[in-house]
């Protein structure tokens, strides 16, 4: 089993890249499987229908989100309506959408669990003790285990690494929009890596205007972030899971710009 997953869409650059670049990663890796993480992908924030249905146009089998799931009003009207959008599984019980898929991949199946961190983020349910009860019953079902694990603080992405080294097949950290270059595989088979990275502007701030976010910190005054305009990025990883075990046999990190250039 070949996974292809794309660091944080962020506004209309991020979804230009992805219309041009998402179909050359695929013709250069052949995955099984492509997932995105759109949390980003409408202006900086959420995910609407219209964005949904151009993000599966241009590759994407997956998509996967995080704290900013329900900025936009709309995705109230299409979550649950769809079985490839996964929001965090520890939002509280009743929340819309599911916390994770199966998704067949010929003859084989993938779940796909989106979690999202509580340090420095939003009170939710504990992601660990959510996460342990959702690979229980899927390990009955399938060994490609695949986790998107939203949250902020390296400790915790950390963490949740370490807890599910052997239990699945990755876990990769989405969130801070920096790609870190740590990836690996744990002792126990488990792919990592603590932030994938932002897919989007490459002269901005996480994607954002640049000197509005300069002159927030500068004067402390509260400002409208705006997506940044200009060069793009694509980060991405790329990880090939063990047909028996389910476990990682390897790890690949994907950073595509004007100074790192994509070549077939």
């Amino acid at each position: 089993m070949k996974v292809l997953f794309i660091g944080d869409v962020v506004g209309s650059p991020g979804r230009n890249v992805i219309k041009e670049y998402l179909h050359k990663l695929k013709g250069k890796y052949r995955p099984d499987i492509t997932i995105v993480n759109g949390e980003n992908a409408a202006g900086g924030k959420g995910l609407t229908d219209k964005i949904y249905h151009e993000l599966k146009h241009a590759g994407a089998d997956v998509i996967t989100l995080g704290n900013h799931a329900w900025d936009k009003k709309e995705i109230f009207d299409f979550i649950d309506n769809v079985n490839d959008v996964v929001r965090p599984a520890n939002f509280p019980k009743g929340t819309p959408g599911a916390g994770y898929i199966i998704k067949n991949v010929g003859n084989k199946k993938i779940a796909v669990i989106n979690g999202q961190g509580r340090t420095f983020l939003p009170p939710i349910d504990c992601p660990f003790r959510v996460i342990e009860e959702i690979v229980s019953e899927v390990k009955k079902i399938t060994p490609y285990i695949f986790l998107d694990f939203h949250a902020e603080a390296t400790s915790e992405k950390l963490a949740i690494g370490w807890y599910f080294d052997g239990v699945v097949s990755a876990v990769v950290g989405t969130h801070t929009h920096v790609q870190t270059a740590d990836e690996r595989i744990l002792p126990k088979g488990t792919a990592y890596i603590t932030d994938v990275g932002m897919t989007g502007p490459y002269d901005g701030i996480l994607g954002m205007d640049k000197d509005i976010i300069i002159n927030r910190f500068l004067t402390s005054l509260p400002a409208k972030f705006e997506v940044s305009k200009g060069r793009e990025q694509c980060n991405g990883v790329f990880i090939s899971l063990n047909s028996k075990t389910g476990l990682a046999e390897s790890i690949q990190r994907i950073s595509i710009n004007e100074d790192r250039p994509f070549f077939d």
